[in-house]
């Protein structure tokens, strides 16, 4: 890693871009086994977000960040974790920048979303600490360090057992990893560790997209993430 750089602050705060958007930036971290209903769910809760709360929001999918920035990797233990650690980095960009970030990833190791929570967190607190280069009088500064108390990251375990997701399989990876035809996939033959204590746990095999959905709303209502105020 290169040690002769210095992170340049904008003159343009979170705080600024968060009044600007009325939201306040945040990361949904979508995990669970494949077929789950992760980005069912995120691109319902989008949908949801901007047509009907007029909120800005963008999904990074798992699948969609393969075949561009990570296209360079595989499915081993080494390639997940640097795969979430590159879709960390661009969350946090993202919600810097203000955004509410649907981000839907199978993200199987504890250590990994570990690490993305720890990321944000730290990286807010640094802006906080600095300022974040723009003109703050004290009111801005009070603002801020009490908006520091809401999560960047919100983990949410979308729980659906494996029986449930061979079951509807929509793109037939089950069946190509019961023949061994895909090595290294997440709950036939690699592991998943289910979240310990995630803020939400959406049980898919139970309730309808719309329930998730409504859950979801009424969680970043009730946390403030919906207005900038």
């Amino acid at each position: 890693m290169a040690t002769n750089i210095t992170w340049h602050h904008s003159h343009i705060t979170r705080s600024d871009r968060e009044r600007h958007l009325d939201q306040r930036g945040v990361t949904l971290w979508f995990t669970g086994l494949s077929g789950s209903g992760k980005s069912t769910i995120a691109t319902a809760l989008e949908r949801e977000l901007v047509r009907n709360h007029k909120k800005t929001t963008y999904i990074l999918d798992g699948d969609n960040i393969r075949h561009g920035l990570n296209k360079d990797l595989g499915f081993g233990p080494g390639d997940r974790q640097e795969n979430i650690r590159r879709i960390g980095e661009v969350c946090n960009l993202f919600t810097d920048a203000g955004i509410i970030v649907l981000a839907a990833f199978v993200s199987p190791y504890k250590e990994d979303r570990d690490k993305v929570r720890a990321l944000l967190d730290e990286t807010d607190q640094r802006s906080i600490e600095s300022g974040g280069g723009g003109d703050k009088g004290p009111n801005e500064t009070s603002m801020q360090q009490s908006k520091s108390k809401t999560k960047n990251f919100i983990e949410i375990y979308v729980k659906a057992d494996v029986s449930t997701c061979e079951e509807r399989d929509p793109k037939g990876l089950y069946k190509r990893a019961r023949s061994g035809e895909i090595k290294n996939f997440t709950g036939i033959s690699a592991p998943f560790e289910e979240p310990e204590s995630p803020e939400v746990v959406l049980d898919s095999k139970k309730n309808s997209v719309d329930e998730c959905v409504a859950q979801l709303v009424k969680f970043l209502n009730d946390g403030g993430y919906l207005s900038a105020g």
